[in-house]
């Protein structure tokens, strides 16, 4: 049976919770995670949460991997700021690039046609009225205070994941245009970004009160609800041993899959519907 996930503590401290998987989290109100992975003599970060996270992932990194060993490559499943806020800290700091979808590129670069093209309910609502009430030039000033352009590579899903051999991404869109995930076939590890969370974060009361529980991407911030299904549909197909999402504590577990493969058939409607005229 899959070991359900329960609410955890914040901690500076990464803990294995794969073979060379660490996670440092569940950290804040809004359970952000964050992956350092080992690959051979060398290492690759997954997703930075936070601004503010940046001193607990450097602290992690160099508890796990040494003071003199930076990244091979920083990674992000997609462009938000749970989950690139401190990317730009972190590659000057290690003078690495930060590796994400070609889709994701414009979003990371601070393209404000893009960021409206790809905005979710909520970016319609709040964050795209104050962007245009602000002005042009205060607006450019602050997507270029907060762009990757100078540190941001593209890569493509196909050709292998920067700096972890024997990864294989999967392009997971919905949440964003370009969000991703990674998966080792090897013994059934899958990072999942917000594709799927562990952290109820579609109930008002689940994200306050913490409550845990497999969740896809939180719609409000979502740009196609449509292609989160498909990706949630795509990721139970895989199979995984271990789901380390980007919000809640991992699940982990012979029963993973099945507890997965049976969600996104929930998410996705596919779940089998009553009998009605029998009542069962």
């Amino acid at each position: 049976m899959a070991r359900p996930p329960q609410p955890e503590g914040t901690s500076a401290v990464a803990r294995e919770i794969a073979p060379d998987v660490y996670c440092l989290g569940p950290q804040g109100r809004t359970q952000t995670d964050v992956y350092f992975v080992r690959s051979g003599s060398s290492w690759a970060l997954i997703d930075t949460g936070w601004a503010k996270d940046c001193p607990s992932i450097k602290r992690a990194a160099e508890t796990v991997f040494g003071a003199d060993t930076p990244p091979a490559s920083i990674l992000l499943t997609h462009f938000h700021p749970d989950h690139a806020g401190s990317a730009l800290q972190l590659a000057r700091i290690w003078d690495r690039p930060v590796y994400v979808h070609p889709d994701e590129l414009p979003l990371a670069n601070g393209d404000f046609a893009a960021i409206t093209k790809y905005a979710g309910p909520l970016d319609h609502w709040v964050v795209l009225p104050l962007m245009r009430a602000m002005g042009r030039r205060r607006r450019e000033a602050m997507l270029a205070r907060s762009s990757l352009s100078d540190v941001s590579r593209p890569f493509e899903p196909g050709a292998g994941v920067p700096g972890l051999p024997g990864w294989e991404c999967i392009p997971t869109p919905g949440h964003t245009p370009g969000h991703v995930s990674f998966f080792r076939a090897s013994d059934g590890v899958l990072v999942t970004g917000d594709a799927v969370v562990t952290l109820r974060l579609n109930s008002l009361a689940g994200l306050l009160l913490g409550r845990q529980g497999l969740s896809g991407p939180p719609r409000y911030t979502s740009w196609s609800w449509r292609a989160a299904k498909e990706s949630v549909a795509k990721l139970a197909r895989l199979e995984p041993n271990v789901l380390a999402g980007g919000h809640g504590t991992h699940l982990t577990g012979p029963g993973t899959a099945g507890v997965v493969r049976a969600f996104a058939d929930r998410f996705s409607g596919r779940a089998a519907k009553p009998n009605v005229k029998s009542g069962r």
